[in-house]
């Protein structure tokens, strides 16, 4: 894991803030093969599955529906529907562990992501069923969505107050829906929904793949059904004890140090923008002040007046992606002349209109019940302390909070094969936590870290291809010891100079 200012603002949090990086996920591999009918699978209380065509899919799959208390201490009140997807395997003797997909934010749907993380899979769903549930909360999983900042203009999205103000109203508005008690849509609640999806299809063992908030999603999974567990691919390490409020105003400030340590020792970026971290600085001493924008929605002019806080949010969503972070040396130096609009134009694309599928209810209500309260946020000494962890506090004090098991922030020896990734320059979730879960996990994990990639690996380089290995070995041993090597070739990108219209090598 918006509204007005403060959401549009923390689209660039959420979409990382244990957010996915599905804007970089490359279109790798093909899909393959002829579907076959569906057979072998169970049937639903709710019926058997039935073909249907999926958005960014481009053959048929197989959707269904499992029916769920909304209270799981109450059965026999009010249900509520989890939809999931099924893209069957091309072979005609597919192996009968499938892989299933979660999906970051938090608030992000599974099946709303099939179109742009499918294409990664396609080696893995020749044998085996890729399985996309839409979590409660999510999608038409009992939705919890609000009139959010991937709706709005750049324009409409900087004026916090007003942001603060459209998410008390959307609290309002959800909770008065049938399924409107937002103290049930925490992770314990939706990996117990997963694993209902699991025994409604039949399967025995699955796989998981969990990409950022996905990640703590797929350990508490783990840590729930582990003899329902195969394998697991843990992509930008999200653990449930990281408190997000804390963790990444300090990540972010790591990122963006690395930046400028970078630049000064890349002869070809500090010839260009010499003592650039004294620039940064110098920017930061001018602010407040009323600056003028082309909004890159619209094209309009826009003035509005730019704070080190929102200034911190602009800088921090680029960090995500090595790529867009080279070229913030020059919106830097751009934005100490007075001219801001490089600045903005590079945080609007790292969470661009509609893509991020973010339900903020859903968001909020996992935020407020699981990290708020464990927050030390108060006491932070950064520059992204205040943008990120104070609209999180004014917002989760009239949330309603979901209760958590004692046990749910513990993560235990796994007797699965774990793989975790890690982007050294990540700004949401840094290696530290890979490390960490990691010797957790014990002898049965393994981390790699690429030193110069941002959130998400997935689409990376190599890496769909070394997740195909590693789920597809015939043992466990042979899993943990997929070769690697080709992630340390991975370079930072080189700073971009528009001014010269290319990269500077």
């Amino acid at each position: 894991m918006y509204c007005t200012a403060f959401l549009w603002a923390l689209r660039l949090v959420w979409r990382g803030a244990i957010g996915l990086k599905t804007s970089r996920l490359a279109i790798l591999g093909l899909l393959l093969g002829t579907i076959w009918p569906a057979t072998g699978w169970a049937n639903t209380a709710e019926g058997s599955l039935q073909n249907c065509w999926v958005a960014g899919l481009k053959r048929m799959a197989l959707c269904g529906q499992v029916s769920r208390s909304l209270d799981p201490a109450q059965p026999e009140g009010q249900r509520i529907d989890i939809n999931y997807v099924v893209v069957p395997a091309s072979a005609r003797q597919k192996r009968s562990d499938p892989l299933f997909f979660i999906a970051g934010g938090p608030g992000q749907s599974a099946i709303a992501l099939i179109g742009r993380v499918q294409p990664l899979f396609a080696p893995l769903n020749y044998f085996r069923d890729i399985v996309y549930v839409g979590r409660r909360g999510t999608g038409k999983s009992a939705p919890l969505e609000c009139d959010t900042a991937d709706r709005l203009t750049v324009a409409q999205g900087l004026d916090p107050e007003a942001g603060v103000a459209r998410a008390r109203k959307c609290l309002v508005q959800l909770q008065k829906l049938p399924y409107g008690d937002l103290r049930h849509y925490t992770t314990p609640v939706a990996m117990a929904d997963l694993d209902a999806v699991r025994v409604a299809l039949g399967y025995g063992q699955i796989n998981l793949l969990g990409a950022s908030y996905g990640t703590r999603a797929a350990l508490e999974y783990l840590r729930q059904f582990p003899q329902a567990v195969r394998r697991v691919v843990l992509d930008g390490v999200a653990p449930p004890d990281m408190v997000l409020p804390d963790a990444l105003p300090v990540a972010s400030a790591a990122a963006l140090s690395a930046l400028f340590r970078d630049c000064a020792v890349a002869s070809s970026c500090n010839a260009r923008h010499p003592m650039l971290a004294q620039r940064w600085e110098r920017l930061l001493a001018s602010l407040p002040r009323r600056v003028e924008v082309i909004d890159p929605a619209n094209g309009q002019l826009i003035a509005f007046t730019l704070t080190r806080d929102l200034l911190a949010t602009l800088v921090r969503g680029p960090l995500y992606s090595p790529a867009l972070a080279s070229g913030l040396p020059f919106a830097i130096e751009e934005a100490l002349a007075g001219r801001f609009i490089p600045i903005v134009g590079l945080a609007n694309p790292a969470a661009p209109q509609g893509r991020l599928g973010i339900a903020l209810g859903m968001h909020l209500s996992v935020v407020c019940a699981e990290d708020l309260p464990r927050s030390q946020s108060a006491s932070a000494q950064s520059l992204f302390a205040e943008s990120i962890a104070a609209p999180y506090r004014r917002l989760c004090a009239d949330w309603p909070k979901g209760s958590l098991p004692d046990a749910y922030y513990n993560i235990g020896p796994s007797q699965s094969p774990v793989l975790l990734l890690s982007g050294g320059l990540d700004p949401a979730t840094p290696t530290l936590h890979g490390d960490r879960v990691t010797r957790a996990l014990g002898v049965t994990a393994r981390h790699l870290v690429v030193a110069n990639a941002g959130h998400g690996l997935m689409g990376l380089g190599c890496a769909s291809e070394l997740i195909f290995q590693f789920f597809d070995a015939p043992t466990d041993a042979q899993a943990l010891k997929v070769d690697a090597q080709c992630l340390s070739r991975i370079p930072r990108p080189p700073v971009f100079d528009p001014g010269r219209g290319a990269a500077i090598q």
